[in-house]
């Protein structure tokens, strides 16, 4: 499946460039896939095996008026190809190509309690200087680290949480009264 997935997006995301449309159907391929994740009774009906290849075809028109043609060809074809459940692996495929295009870098910071702007602008631009890539921020509190910070860039984590530090510590304490 996931082989599946990069190869469909790679050629979506190739055609894209060749017509100079990457940010408008990473775009328009996000909002749909949002609203199959949104609706369930929508998600249904396009990965359903037991409803036409027509009768999907014909729905996506009228969905997607003002849509791409390109996208809209594309999705034919996953609707032809019986694909369309693979559409957020096709997603997450082409987003990691438009980053690696654009050089970007996704990071996320997870806290205890929300950082100010400040920090977390200095952390960013700290984060791209050293990766020698455009930074795209996201922040979330939870509570349960109870301090600290967790650093999510791209699939490498960094966990600096007393949490984190607590449960090694309690882990160690334990293998030694074990031995």
């Amino acid at each position: 499946m996931e082989e599946l997935a990069r190869v469909y997006g790679r050629s979506l995301f190739e055609v894209a460039r060749e017509h100079a449309k990457l940010d408008e159907l990473r775009e328009q391929l996000g909002q749909f896939a949002d609203a199959l994740q949104a609706n369930r009774e929508l998600a249904v009906f396009f990965f359903s095996p037991y409803l036409s290849t027509a009768e999907k075809q014909h729905s996506l028109g009228g969905l997607l008026q003002g849509a791409d043609p390109l996208l809209i060809n594309f999705l034919r074809l996953l609707i032809e190809n019986h694909r369309m459940p693979v559409i957020f692996r096709i997603r997450a495929a082409y987003e990691r190509l438009w980053e690696e295009e654009h050089r970007t870098l996704p990071v996320e910071i997870t806290s205890a309690i929300a950082l100010d702007e400040q920090t977390t602008a200095s952390l960013g631009k700290t984060i791209g200087e050293r990766a020698g890539r455009k930074v795209t921020l996201a922040t979330r509190v939870d509570p349960e680290i109870i301090g600290g910070i967790i650093v999510r860039i791209g699939n490498s984590i960094l966990d600096a949480s007393i949490r984190n530090r607590l449960e090694e510590q309690l882990r160690r304490h334990v293998a030694q009264g074990a031995s």
